[in-house]
């Protein structure tokens, strides 16, 4: 099969990703076939490739995987073949451990990311255990769906996480595929939403999905917040969030490692009155199956900008230049 791979860590510029042909890989036992149609891009994907999450390599990347069950490994049996799945973030995780056994399998020390610890989707097919994968809502494109697999789940947790009720105040730090995502869950949950972000048609696509107010990570919105999720890969974003948020308010760093650390916090001015910081780290299953449902009920539209598989190093690239409006998808 077709596959780009990331045989070395190096600067998304250099384009490092190599088209290279691979064996059709094999299901084993209770694994799921997928030959692949389409896998969107993301940050995650830069931060393997320039060294800040390093991957097991070689590696195929991609961890928004849609495509259809090829074939069924010995005692698989939750599948049909045909059907339409997807494969997020969470590749596989013990199941027995303490952070497993009370639902937190994303912090579970055996933790396998797709894409990074086992081949992901920037191929033509792929293989996952049934138990981690996803019927995908028929009323979502092969291209539409890929970012609600990433994207949409982990800032559907950023959300639940981030404890924002309705006739609260949201500001969403970055403007990208997660935040375009969950802007149309917050709106959908009723909440006041201000966007921070420096590119002007990310402002655009912003007041479309019903943002009240856009501006720069620096600016001051009209009122303060009761919850921010940062998205950015920055670190001066948190003390700008943090500046803006509301006393006993919570500010959720999303899925992003930063470029450059975080610069030091001065406590009474950006702290204090009982503010919260809370990291993000991976997703379970249930949210990934959670999220799909209630994308389909709202329904979630995402926005996606579509290249071939051969485009990946020039998707990235755009991704980090922040040119990309919404997601990006690659197709097979």
């Amino acid at each position: 099969m077709k596959a780009m791979v990331l045989k070395e860590i190096a600067p998304i510029e250099k384009e490092p990703l190599m088209m290279i042909d691979l064996p059709d890989p094999i299901p084993g036992p209770k694994e799921i076939l997928i030959k692949i149609s389409a896998c969107g891009v993301c940050h995650t994907e830069l931060d393997e490739i320039e060294g800040r999450l390093p991957p097991k390599l070689p590696m195929v990347l991609g961890h928004q995987i849609v495509g259809r069950v090829e074939c069924l490994g010995p005692g698989a049996t939750k599948f049909n073949l045909g059907d339409r799945v997807g494969i997020a973030w969470i590749h596989s995780a013990c199941g027995k451990c303490y952070f497993c056994k009370n639902g937190n399998e994303n912090l579970c020390l055996e933790f396998q990311g797709t894409g990074c610890h086992a081949n992901g989707g920037y191929a033509r097919y792929t293989v996952i255990s049934e138990d981690f994968a996803y019927f995908i809502p028929k009323r979502f494109s092969d291209a539409e769906a890929t970012p609600l697999l990433c994207a949409g789940a982990i800032g559907y947790r950023d959300l639940i996480l981030s404890g924002i009720k309705k006739g609260q105040t949201l500001g969403l730090f970055g403007f990208g595929a997660s935040a375009h995502i969950v802007i149309q869950i917050a709106k959908f949950w009723g909440c006041e939403i201000f966007v921070f972000t420096r590119g002007d048609e990310h402002r655009k696509l912003a007041k479309k999905l019903g943002a009240l107010w856009t501006g720069r990570p620096e600016d001051t919105p009209p009122k303060k917040l009761h919850c921010a999720i940062d998205f950015t890969p920055v670190g001066e974003t948190v003390l700008h969030a943090l500046r803006v948020l509301e006393k006993g308010g919570r500010l959720i760093l999303a899925v992003i490692r930063k470029r450059n650390p975080i610069p030091p916090l001065d406590y009474t001015q950006y702290l204090w009155d009982e503010k919260e910081i809370k990291s993000v780290a991976n997703i379970t299953r249930g949210d990934a199956s959670d999220f799909l449902s209630l994308a389909a009920e709202i329904p979630i539209i995402p926005e996606v900008q579509e290249f071939e598989l051969e485009e990946a190093n020039q998707a990235l690239i755009l991704l980090k230049q922040g040119k990309i409006q919404g997601a990006g998808v690659l197709r097979m």
